[in-house]
């Protein structure tokens, strides 16, 4: 069984440490591993797998004679636009989790537990879908499959460091009195209906990404969906309010069952001993995890669910090294 050359672009960002945890953790046949950044980085020092690794500056010819068999990109949209064509042009398979290629039609949209199988559609760049996203149909997929889906509505409450670094720092310096310098109001004991643009339809492009990400990973562009995002004073993990109308009607414990024995998915709902999914618990975990679930009384065939997750894992860099296991494991299957 060979081991493979992995680089990591944008080391240094949230995301980018979250891959150095995630990778050592799971124990991926790496030989080699390159970092890369920005000039303003180059050349310090990151540890991995026990091992220290000058960091690299990120350039059109970095990528040059290094046999690197895959990328983990955390860098940016532009960035990603730029560069991950230029690796994938050598040869690299490029895992992107910027929103620079989740929508294109030549680029598959994967969360393994969902539809691995898209991986192999590749041609040389995989993309990683929104945080927000990709916990949610992690919990929407198994009732999809078994029960039809009519109609989605999504409420979100999303941790700060869905902002990166500098959303954490607002949060820090608002509980300080300190004015903030990335959201457009203070979060500390504030929500912010508001993340990333609006656009000329009202909803932003964060609900908008959830929408049109749903769609492409169910291959179903007819699904109902509206979206509603929403920044809360919370650190780390992404709660979310979820709102499905079937197309059958359901068992309530049958459905609970169905989640239960989902991949990825942990079921956590017994109200009465006031067990239910916390931001609090989440942070620092892998599984998406489900609870308040409940019969929507207000139309036929419906149901509730609050999902949480940890964006920065799961949603991001979790998800990312999963892609790379799984692709890994195709690769090897067709070696044998």
């Amino acid at each position: 069984m060979r081991n493979y050359n992995l680089a990591i672009v944008g080391v240094t960002g949230m995301v980018g440490r979250k891959f150095i945890e995630v990778l050592e953790e799971r124990n991926l046949p790496i030989n080699k591993c390159y970092m890369f950044a920005s000039a303003r980085s180059a050349g310090k020092t990151i540890s991995f797998m026990g091992k220290d690794y000058i960091i690299e500056e990120l350039t059109p010819t970095c990528f040059d004679d290094k046999g690197i068999d895959l990328a983990l990109f955390s860098a940016g949209g532009s960035i990603s636009q730029t560069y991950a064509p230029i690796a994938a042009e050598k040869g690299i398979v490029v895992i992107d989790n910027s929103s620079a290629w989740r929508m294109n039609p030549d680029v598959p949209l994967v969360i393994p537990e969902v539809n691995p199988e898209e991986i192999l559609n590749h041609k040389g760049i995989i993309a990683n879908p929104n945080c927000s996203t990709t916990q949610a149909v992690a919990a929407i997929k198994p009732l999809y499959d078994k029960y039809g889906i009519k109609r989605i509505v999504y409420s979100t409450y999303q941790a700060v460091s869905g902002a990166g670094v500098a959303g954490n720092e607002d949060l820090k310096n608002g509980i300080e009195g300190k004015e903030p310098k990335n959201f457009p109001h203070p979060i500390f004991n504030n929500c912010i209906p508001h993340i990333d643009s609006f656009l000329d339809n009202g909803y932003t492009k964060e609900e908008m990404k959830m929408i049109d990400e749903t769609r492409k990973i169910l291959g179903d562009n007819d699904l109902r969906i509206t979206a509603t995002t929403v920044r809360v004073p919370v650190f780390n993990s992404h709660s979310e309010s979820i709102n499905i109308e079937l197309k059958t009607d359901f068992d309530l414990e049958e459905l609970k069952g169905v989640l239960s024995r989902a991949p990825g998915i942990e079921v956590i709902d017994n109200p009465s001993e006031n067990l239910y999914p916390m931001p609090i618990n989440a942070s620092g975990n892998d599984m998406v995890y489900v609870g308040r679930i409940r019969r929507d009384e207000s139309i036929d065939y419906g149901v509730n669910l609050w999902v949480v997750a940890d964006n920065t894992r799961k949603g991001a860099a979790t998800n990312a090294v999963q892609i790379a296991q799984k692709l890994i494991e195709f690769w090897q299957s067709e070696t044998l």
